[in-house]
């Protein structure tokens, strides 16, 4: 059995969690700390996110990467199910 369907169900899963997570951190950015996404609206929301602006980086990174893979696994799943179905 080919395992195309697999691999692309990975890569739009994949594709799917990073915006999820690209997109949850600029909102998260956004509302914490002095509204907006101005340089000063970005700094004091990582800050508060993160305790340090570092520390938002590191906390919005980790968010991206955990939700990217488990969005590429779910991807692979769905698609490895939906061909066990048949």
């Amino acid at each position: 059995m080919s395992e195309t369907g697999e691999k692309v169900g990975a890569g739009v899963g994949g594709v799917a969690g990073t915006a999820a997570g690209v997109g949850g951190g600029v909102a998260a950015v956004s509302a914490s700390g002095v509204a907006g996404l101005s340089g000063a609206g970005i700094m004091s929301g990582l800050a508060t996110i993160g305790g340090t602006v570092l520390g938002g980086i590191a906390v919005l990174s980790v968010g991206t990467v955990v939700l990217a893979g488990g969005g590429a696994y779910g991807g692979y799943r769905l698609i490895k199910w939906l061909k066990n179905k048949k």
